[in-house]
């Protein structure tokens, strides 16, 4: 047994391919690993297989069982291997549940650790497009030189097809479709266009006389009672497939009706507000008119009684004052005149009093103190994430949870998070003021990741922190991380709090 474990480790231990592109499958395929069994008698390698498997848990793999079949016969004399599809070594694995009625087996690696892919336990549409990932065999056949070429890891093949319908096979329910599979592909995913683990592919019609093979795949349904036997905690997701293109082009429109509906309603509050300060433009234009109407007439009436007293006095001779009053009422009509003369016109208004004044900016009050989120599925797409509530905890300063400090970025507080054990960078954004908590996550490859953990070492703040410059360093560090991922994230997960 001992010369079958360095046998097996020798084969394993080598470089791993290039990174898989950054798309949702191949994002799944970094789940997707090569099945490897070796089996000994005494000295002499006796037998060689290999087929293909998925990560439902950091360190648990589904496959095919027959593809280890023998290792189930015969525990002493098979070696199980796993073979990643990139990182740096592969690994052991024991056998920890076997269905042969399902054709399901449940694998543990001794070592290391793998991205989870999720199952989709939503409705399948017909005719909707699947893809196939896994290792067939006659691929192998037409580029393997030697049998290291076998256990070298190396990207997962993808093939593309459609999903046909539900056939009950032997009493399981198993999926019909198009995707391209061989013999190797046993044990590898069914995927739908978001990456979304469908099934467990086992078996294809044999093509005669020109005949097109189909391939079969158990369904989920198959496979979520296995691993609940066997005690296996796995993600599960169920809904639609939405390409992040278009939920980030509708979450777009929805903020451009929402910013459309404010401005809107500012330029109605600016008119109406204009409409309030012509009007009482107008009633002071009518005030200064009355009132110089009236000066008009007090000072028309002083000055006829001012002619009146000069011609009293002239009529008794006394010329002086005859001619005192008259200059006085001289002087008192022309005021009149004047006064009336003067009155504003009814469109002689002051437009510039009529202009809304320039509103003041009063800094928004940000709530503190706990809250519940919940996700709003119409805004978000989910691939492989949990959809359970989150359970926040907001302190000014942009402290959350008490632990992490969340950086300012306009409106939003943002904390990019780059973990060491997961190939997951995920950028998370806080509105208290909005009430709205949005998670954005990009499913790396391993050098991608490297990359983004080389940029994570210039972040020192590990905890909360009130100094300004600190969290502004943060900043800026955050902002080199977003720059160097990809244009499209995997997943968007929009979050709407409220106090509990």
């Amino acid at each position: 047994m001992a010369r079958l474990a360095l046998i097996l480790v020798f084969l394993l231990a080598l470089p791993l391919a290039s990174p898989a592109r950054a798309d949702d499958i191949s994002a799944t395929a970094r789940s997707v690993v090569r099945v490897v069994t070796v089996a000994i008698d005494g000295e002499e390698v006796v037998g060689f297989g290999h087929g293909s498997g998925f990560a439902v848990a950091a360190n648990r793999i589904v496959t095919n069982a027959h593809v280890v079949a023998l290792a189930a016969e015969h525990p002493e004399n098979v070696a199980i291997g796993v073979v990643p599809s990139e990182g740096s070594k592969s690994y052991g694995a024991r056998l920890v549940a076997f269905d042969p009625a399902r054709d399901l087996a449940l694998l543990e690696l001794n070592e290391g650790r793998l991205p989870p892919a999720a199952l989709y336990m939503g409705p399948l549409e017909e005719g909707g497009q699947v893809v196939a990932l896994g290792y067939p065999g006659n691929v192998d056949l037409a580029t393997a030189r030697s049998a290291e070429d076998y256990i070298t890891p190396q990207a997962p093949t993808r093939s593309q097809g459609n999903y046909s319908n539900e056939r009950m096979v032997d009493g399981i329910h198993s999926l019909l479709h198009t995707a391209s599979i061989a013999r190797g592909n046993s044990g590898g995913p069914l995927l739908d266009s978001c990456g979304r683990i469908l099934g467990v592919n086992t078996f294809i019609t044999r093509g005669e006389e020109g005949d097109a093979p189909f391939g079969f795949a158990i369904a989920n349904r198959e496979l979520a009672v296995f691993l609940q036997a066997a005690r296996q905690r796995f993600q599960a997701v169920s809904g639609a497939c939405v390409s992040m293109a278009e939920r980030l082009s509708a979450e777009q429109a929805r903020e451009d009706q929402a910013r459309t509906r404010a401005e809107a309603g500012e330029q109605a509050a600016r008119e109406q507000a204009r409409q309030a300060a012509l009007a009482h433009a107008r009633a002071a234009n009518e005030d200064a008119r009355e009132n110089r109407l009236a000066v008009a007439i007090v000072l028309g009436l002083l000055g006829l009684v001012a002619f009146g007293g000069a011609g009293l006095m002239a009529y008794k001779d006394r010329m002086r004052p005859a001619a005192i009053l008259a200059g006085g009422g001289t002087l008192l009509v022309l005021g009149a005149v004047l006064a009336f003369l003067s009155r504003p016109a009814r469109d002689d208004l002051d437009v510039a009093a009529a202009e809304l004044p320039e509103q003041k900016k009063i800094a928004a009050v940000e709530p503190t103190g706990r809250s519940v989120c919940r996700l709003v599925e119409n805004r978000s797409r989910v691939t492989v994430s949990s959809t359970a509530d989150v359970e926040l905890d907001w302190q000014a300063g942009g402290c959350m949870n008490g632990r992490t400090q969340y950086a300012r970025a306009g409106d939003v507080w943002r904390r990019v998070l780059v973990p060491s054990g997961e190939a997951t960078v995920s950028i998370l954004e806080y509105r208290p003021a909005a009430g709205e908590y949005v998670v954005t996550r990009y499913l790396m490859s391993a050098e991608a990741m490297a990359e983004a953990r080389r940029l994570r070492a210039g972040i020192n703040i590990k905890a909360c922190s009130a100094d300004q410059e600190e969290v502004a360093i943060l900043g800026d560090r955050q902002d080199t991380i977003r720059s160097s991922l990809p244009e499209l994230p995997n997943e968007r997960l929009v979050y709407r709090c409220s106090r509990e």
